[in-house]
């Protein structure tokens, strides 16, 4: 009897341990995904923040995590949005500084336009990067002009002939600097309010239509001190969209032509977070050319997003190379015929024999 009575407890032991087990591991499957699996917060439930730059350390995704090992999975072209993928021609990035916050205008030595309310000079460090781009054979840009349209939604390579390839910016992508005093900027703008300074941008520039927009781009750069999106708490350094986007917060698509445009926030004011140091030191403008860099690269390979070229989890080219600090596809500083500036890498289907990968220079691809 007693060793029955043994038996006996020792099976119900089993059991019981058992049973805890599969109720800690249902537990664990019917819980909130952990921040290492997590969408970070400026990914739930804004839609319209494509190509949002995380900030540093704040990159707790499947897919970040994916990205320190070889990716294999490629962009692929997503048929366009009204006839639109990416832009075909010279590009044209016009710069707005919104708000009476920039004060007095000016022009530095440089030829560059400059404001009293610019602590760190951005205005004249952004107008140098662009004016520079396309300029001393630079092969960063490059990489962005092996993409097109004109073929099949679902493709991952663009055939020699019959498409049209990303421009390379020859001369330089600068093409207009506005400083709209007009009214302070908003202290935390929503989506649609940067939209719509955009259009108000478009309508500065003489630039009324829909084809007039077609190769152009709007940095929408706000003021130090303001919080545009809620992007110190959201956690992200800038996003671009297009003006159609009916998901944008605050009131939706804008009307108007269309056109794409970015949510550029004064980003020395995060720091470290949006790149500070992160290619020279001390660096307090490395994030600048960094992160406008990134979403300059991903309007021109998807201008109306996202109807351009993404990889099946919704990255685009700058998104899938973020923030890598050594190794193939590192940031590092161009330099232009305007100076040197800090860029992250952008991702190219052809590198290492189609399988993909992060690329700081590429060879010029033309139609």
């Amino acid at each position: 009897m007693l060793e029955g009575a043994s038996s006996v407890r020792s099976i119900l032991s089993v059991a019981v341990r058992v049973c805890l087990v599969s109720g800690i591991l249902g537990a664990l499957a019917a819980a909130p995904a952990t921040a290492s699996t997590a969408a970070p917060a400026y990914a739930n439930g804004h839609a319209y923040r494509h190509g949002a730059v995380p900030f540093r350390g704040k990159q707790h995704t499947i897919a970040f995590n994916q990205r320190r090992v070889p990716r294999t999975k490629n962009l692929r072209f997503g048929g366009g949005i009204s006839g639109v993928g990416v832009t075909t021609g010279a590009e044209k990035v016009y710069l707005v500084f919104w708000g009476s916050q920039w004060g007095t205008q000016s022009t530095n030595g440089s030829g560059y336009v400059t404001f009293s309310g610019d602590p760190k000079a951005v205005a004249p460090d952004l107008q140098a990067f662009f004016k520079g781009l396309g300029t001393g054979g630079e092969t960063w840009s490059g990489v962005m002009t092996q993409y097109c349209q004109g073929i099949s939604a679902g493709a991952t390579s663009c055939p020699a002939a019959n498409t049209s390839h990303v421009g390379y910016p020859t001369g330089g992508a600068l093409a207009g600097v506005w400083e709209d005093t007009s009214k302070a900027a908003p202290s935390a703008a929503s989506a649609h309010q940067l939209a719509q300074e955009a259009e108000s941008a478009a309508t500065h520039f003489g630039n009324a239509t829909t084809a007039a927009n077609r190769n152009a781009q709007y940095v929408i750069v706000s003021p130090t001190g303001t919080d545009p999106d809620s992007y110190k708490t959201q956690g992200f350094c800038a996003w671009h969209d297009y003006s159609g986007d009916s998901t944008m917060d605050g009131g939706g698509a804008v009307s108007g032509s269309l056109l794409a445009f970015t949510n550029l926030p004064y980003i020395p004011d995060a720091g470290a977070s949006c790149g500070q140091g992160f290619v020279n030191s001390p660096g307090t403008l490395d994030g600048v050319t960094i992160v406008e860099g990134h979403e300059y690269a991903e309007t021109i390979t998807d201008q109306f997003p996202a109807g351009g070229w993404l990889d099946s989890q919704g990255e685009e080219d700058g998104d899938k190379c973020a923030w890598i600090s050594s190794g193939q596809g590192a940031s590092q500083n161009i330099k232009l015929t305007t100076g040197s500036f800090a860029v992250q890498s952008t991702w190219a289907n052809d590198f290492n024999g189609g399988a993909g990968g992060c690329e700081i220079s590429h060879a010029i691809v033309t139609n």
